[in-house]
Parts: structure tokens; C-alpha cells; sequence
């Protein structure tokens, strides 16, 4: 019998307890980057970020990983960052570009600089999107030629808060860049603003809009774009709803979750012990401008937990080159992927599935016994970025997808929007749905989400997969729906909804949401309320192709 369950287990991966840990690869990357100026603080000098860096470089390699390092123009002609980067590649360790614009970097392109400081953060200064694209070209021209010269190789990878579209595809198809990374989703932070794109991991982007995943090989760009920072699954997104500027909740060292043994325990046992799909990913790492001193204790936390992690062989630390490698490798498109929280670190009893593919994104949530989906934004490689063809002009940029749920812009602190399932009673009226705890599994290329109800009898079931979302009862009896709740003043892009169709548009970009079952409810003219979703033959079908 023994042998029989061997062998049964070799031959059929899925019925082992543990399978999908094993075939579910749990990445982490640690990416520092490094500025050689800090105007806001005259107490961070040039010494002082150097400093950090040493201690940065000393203590990942304590615990025997390999880093990314990228280095801001300023930083790449400093000759104290050339020697220590010399020995990091010696280390095994990875040196790239960091792309932020400074006077230094500017004035070396033959371009006048523009700044208040020699490096200024405001994006029409101090990032590739406030130049022209010939303009961005040159600047790419004169940071590659430095660096050729000074490392006798060119950059494989190159990070940025935000990139456009224009100068990753010249990036990647004159020099060969092979991976990039960005700023994970926020509202708001830092005058940035990224939201509704591909929520962890990495993705293919459109040759028009380096935030949108592309659908097709022909429409995207052939450089995978690693999300920064290691955000909460469960409370990143709900920071700042209605719109107000995020707080911050992610693995960055300098902040105070990610200096809390029990919250670093509690992320890293959601990306690697909680259901998944494709692969988790993780970016840990800080820029040296916050200082040794701000987030040495977040290092002092996450080094060895992590450390014990991959001796267990639950996780993979490697640079992110090797990452965008072996994703290129597998991926010739954006791939389906999927994280997930089981469990919560405060007493809201929150869980959440964070899905993604090419054509959309999707989250629920679970608060206690209530369940939403809190967020579907869809994916149209044809929405050209305002930055591609154009120069910003703002200190603020703004990077956003295709929203037809969004539980942080529509929601209030009270009342957070999202498209939550009804019970359909005798007189007309509706009543929540309530339930236990979800039970959520890797099916193929896709995830299913079973919930079963405390309130009535049946079991809601989800599926999640590359193209479409679909919803059953299984108490065929039972005369549901779903709704969507807003607050009264939310902005929203519905243009008709009715029959099979939602059709909306977004900065003057039209697109619409189709359903194979089931039939769409306008209810605007009902305060607090966007739409219905009503079932066919007891199913509701989502394509999003």
C-alpha cells in the first residue's frame, strides 16, 4: 500500500497535501537602489548614502544571498560606488540602472536641467516621463555608454517608480534590457499614482502604455515588469479609499509593519504556505536614501526569516535578472497568477485572493462573514498611456487600467464598494448573503472559490480562470444576484448598462464588460448603487477577452 501511495503521488501531484507548495515557485529578490544626492534632508550627505549601502551590502550577504543593485546616473560616476559594485558582481550579485533623472545624468545627455535640486523627484523632472521621447533616448544613450565603459557590460535590468512605454521598448531592443521593475499599485504616495494594474509579479506590457498588460505577442513589449515592494494582500489596497493618499503597508524595511517579527512571519507565510497560482513574488530591499539607521531593524527582522525559509526550500532568493530570465523563458505572454491570504494579523478576520491575467485583475475579500469582490480593473493594450506620445507636465503622474469595480475609489471608510451576493426575496427587496470560510484551490490554469453560506443552505462557488469569471449556487432553489455598492459621490465611467452589456469610458477611452450568463441592472437612479447582476439559468459569466 505504501509503495501504491508513492506512486499514485508521483504520477498525480495534485492529490499531495503539499503539492501545490511544490509546484508553485516562491521568489524574492532583494533590490536596493542607490542615489548618490538627497536635497531633502542636509544631514543625508553623500556619506551618509554610501554608508547605507555598505551596511545594506554586508548584511545580505551575512546571510549568503545575492542583491540587485541599481544605481541612480549620480551614483554610477561616483568612483566609491564603481569599486563596491565591482566586488558585488564578484559576489554574484546583479548592478543595474536606477531611473530617476538628476542634473548630473541630464547635463551628460547635453540637455539643460530643469530642477529645483540636483535631483528632484517631481515627474516632470526628475523621471523619463517630463522629457521627449528623442529626448529620453539620448538619456538612455549617455547612461549606457558609462556604464559600458565603466563595467565593460551593459545593464541587464533597469527599476523606476514609474517608466513609460517608449523609453522600455527602446531600453530593451537597443541595449537588451531583459528585466525592469516598478512601483507597486498606490494612490496618491509621493504624488504617484499607479492603480489597477497587474497586482504582484510581473507582466508583459503594452508598446503604448507601460502599465497595461498586453493581450497579444505583437502588442507588447518582450521585457517582463516586476511589481516593487511586497505589498499587504489584505490592507495595502483598502489605505486611503475615497481617494486620500495611501499610508504605506509592504515589505520595505524602513516601515513599521515590516519591522514587526509577527507581521514579516505572517506575509511570508501567506506567499508561501497560502494557495497560489503560476508563481509568488516577492521584492524586499530598500533605497538608501531612508538611511541605515531608519531600517536596519526591518533588515535585522525579515534577513533571518527569510534566511529560514529558503534552507527549507519554500522560497528562492535570486536576482531579479535571473528572475525576468526564467520568466521570459516560460512565459511567451502574460501569464494567470494568483496569491492569496488565508489568514489575518488583526482581529477582522480578513481573508483575500488576489487573481491576475493579460486581460484583467480581480480581488475578494472576506471581512468576518461578509464577502465582496473588491476590485476587477480590465486590461486593453490599446489605451495609450498619456506619456507615451506626450510630455508630463505635472509633479504628479498618474498610470491607471480599466476599472469596472474599484474598492478603494468608490468606497468611503464605512462602506467599501464591492460587488457582494444578495438574496432575492418574495417581496422584490434583497438581502446580504452570509457565509464561513472560503476554501480556495489551484484548478489548472485557474482558481476556484468556494464559500459556503451560514444563512441559507448551498455553497457560492467561484471560478476564476485567464479570460472569465464565473459564479454558481449550488442550491439551484436559492434566487440570488449581485450588487454593487458605491459611495454617492464615486466617479464613475458607466456609460449604458443593460441586457448583456456594460459599456464604459475612461479618459476618453471606451471599453465594456460582456456576460456569456446572466444580465446587468442599472441602479444609479438608487442612491449608494451601480449595478446589478442578475443569473441565467443560474449562472453569471464574466468574459473579459
Amino acid at each position: 500500500m505504501r509503495i501504491l501511495t508513492v506512486c499514485l503521488l508521483t504520477l498525480f501531484p495534485f492529490l499531495g497535501v503539499n503539492a501545490q507548495k511544490k509546484e508553485v515557485p516562491h521568489i524574492v529578490n532583494f533590490v536596493n537602489f542607490i542615489r548618490d544626492i538627497e536635497p531633502r534632508d542636509e544631514d543625508i550627505t553623500p556619506k551618509v548614502l554610501f554608508d547605507t549601502t555598505k551596511n545594506e551590502a554586508e548584511a545580505i550577504h551575512r546571510y549568503g544571498f545575492r542583491g540587485t543593485w541599481l544605481l541612480q546616473y549620480d551614483a554610477l560616476i561616483d568612483s566609491r560606488y564603481q569599486e563596491m559594485m565591482r566586488e558585488e558582481l564578484s559576489h554574484g550579485c546583479e548592478v543595474g540602472g536606477w531611473w530617476e533623472i538628476t542634473q548630473p545624468h541630464v547635463e551628460a545627455a547635453g540637455l539643460t536641467w530643469r530642477g529645483r535640486y540636483p535631483w528632484d523627484w517631481h515627474a516632470d523632472k526628475g523621471f523619463a516621463v517630463g522629457y521627449t521621447q528623442q529626448e529620453r533616448e539620448r538619456l538612455v544613450d549617455v547612461y549606457m555608454e558609462k556604464f559600458l565603459e565603466l563595467f565593460g557590460q551593459l545593464p541587464a535590468s533597469i527599476g523606476s517608480w514609474f517608466l513609460d512605454a517608449h523609453t522600455m521598448a527602446y531600453m530593451h531592443e537597443k541595449y537588451n534590457i531583459e528585466g525592469c521593475c516598478i512601483c507597486r499599485d498606490q494612490v496618491g504616495t509621493d504624488g504617484y499614482t499607479l492603480w489597477g494594474g497587474y497586482w504582484a509579479g510581473a507582466y508583459y506590457p503594452s508598446r503604448v502604455n507601460a502599465y497595461m498588460p498586453a493581450q497579444t505577442p505583437g502588442g507588447q513589449i518582450d521585457l517582463p515588469v516586476f511589481r516593487m515592494l511586497g505589498s499587504d494582500p489584505l490592507y495595502q489596497y483598502n489605505a486611503g479609499v475615497g481617494g486620500a493618499v495611501q499610508s504605506v503597508s509592504t515589505m520595505e524595511p524602513t516601515y513599521e509593519n515590516a519591522q514587526k517579527p509577527e507581521w514579516v512571519g505572517w506575509y511570508l507565510r501567506c506567499m508561501t504556505d497560502d494557495p497560489a497560482l503560476g508563481f509568488t513574488y516577492l521584492q524586499a530591499g530598500q533605497e538608501n536614501s531612508f538611511t541605515w539607521d531608519v531600517f536596519k531593524e526591518g533588515y535585522r527582522v525579515q534577513l533571518p526569516q527569510i534566511a529560514e525559509l529558503q534552507r527549507q526550500g519554500k522560497l528562492k532568493v535570486e536576482t531579479l535578472i535571473e528572475s525576468a530570465r526564467d520568466f521570459r523563458k516560460k512565459y511567451p505572454v502574460t501569464p494567470p497568477t494568483a496569491c492569496t491570504a488565508m489568514s489575518d494579523y488583526t482581529d477582522n478576520n480578513g481573508r483575500t485572493i488576489w487573481f491576475n491575467s493579460r486581460y484583467y485583475r480581480t480581488s475578494i475579500l472576506w471581512e468576518g462573514n461578509r464577502m465582496g469582490i473588491r476590485d476587477i480593473h480590465l486590461f486593453d493594450e490599446h489605451k495609450e498611456s498619456p506619456y507615451y506620445n506626450h510630455v508630463c507636465t505635472s509633479n504628479q503622474c498618474i498610470y491607471k487600467t480599466l476599472p469596472i469595480v474599484d474598492g478603494c475609489l468608490w468606497s468611503t471608510a464605512d462602506d467599501m464598494a464591492s460587488l457582494r451576493f444578495y438574496l432575492m426575496t418574495k417581496d422584490g427587496t434583497t438581502e446580504e448573503l452570509h457565509g464561513g470560510e472560503p476554501v480556495i484551490r489551484q484548478e489548472g490554469k485557474g482558481m476556484s472559490v468556494s464559500w459556503p453560506l451560514t444563512d441559507r443552505q448551498g455553497t457560492i462557488r467561484l471560478m476564476l480562470t485567464e479570460k472569465k469569471l464565473s459564479a454558481t449556487c449550488s442550491d439551484k432553489s436559492l434566487r440570488w444576484c449581485m450588487k454593487l455598492n458605491i459611495q454617492p459621490q464615486a466617479q464613475l465611467p458607466f456609460q449604458v448598462i443593460n441586457g448583456h452589456t456594460l459599456t464604459a469610458k475612461d479618459e476618453g477611452f471606451a471599453y465594456q464588460l460582456t456576460l456569456r450568463k446572466g444580465t446587468f441592472e442599472d441602479l444609479r437612479r438608487q442612491q449608494g448603487w451601480a449595478y446589478g447582476v442578475m443569473p441565467e439559468k443560474g449562472k453569471i459569466e464574466m468574459i473579459f477577452q
